[in-house]
Order: structure tokens, then sequence, then C-alpha cells
């Protein structure tokens, strides 16, 4: 149960920036893709709408596949990101963090596929 409360606050914060400051991932948005704050406001209110759904027992399976959805359908942006030395405020400017944020998707996605199963 912590485990859970965990990822569903973890997707709650990042929603919520895609709120706060879209303008960080309207940068890291790869330029083959249309309607970038679009994008940005959906991807944050399916994080959103997907963390809440993990904490309510009738919704956590869907919302953790919704999650799966979500974490794959963003790793354009974060590959986008790695490769394209993207100036980004803090910890994200750095080339090393760029690069970890593709290969944590995997444990990610892990994570949301445990609230899967029932």
């Amino acid at each position: 149960m912590i485990g859970r409360i965990f990822l569903a606050t973890i997707f709650l914060i990042s929603g919520s920036l895609h709120f706060l400051a879209p303008g960080v991932y309207l940068r890291i948005m790869p330029p083959y893709l249309p309607a970038h704050k679009l994008l940005v406001y959906l991807s944050g209110a399916a994080e959103l709408l997907g963390a809440i759904g993990l904490l309510i027992p009738s919704t956590r399976q869907a919302a953790a596949w919704g999650l799966i959805v979500l974490l794959i359908a963003v790793l354009p942006a974060n590959i986008y990101m790695a490769t394209s030395h993207l100036r980004l405020p803090g910890i994200m400017g750095q080339s090393w963090a760029q690069w970890l944020r593709v290969p944590l998707q995997i444990p990610l996605i892990y994570w949301a596929w445990l609230y899967t199963r029932r």
C-alpha cells in the first residue's frame, strides 16, 4: 500500500507540474508532434487521473494500465530531450539526468504493472 501511495504521489507531483510549469515540458516535445501545449496538458491530466485512480480500489487496475500506456507514450519526448542537448533548468539540464529518464521508464512501467493485478 505504501508503494502504491508513493507511485501515486510521483504522478500527482509530475502531473501538477505540467500545469504549473508547462514551459519545461513544452521544450522537450519532439518537433514532429503536433499541438505541443495540448499534449502537455493532456499528459498532465492523464498523470493526475492515473494517480487518483491508483488510490481508488475500483479504478486501480484501469489507472495502472493507463499509466503504463502514458509512460510508453511519453518515451519519445524523453528520448528527444536526451538526444537534443536541451538547456533545461535545475538537474534536468544535466546530460546524465536527461539520459537517465529514458531507462527510468522501465522500472516505472513495472511498478505500475504491479497494480494491474488484483
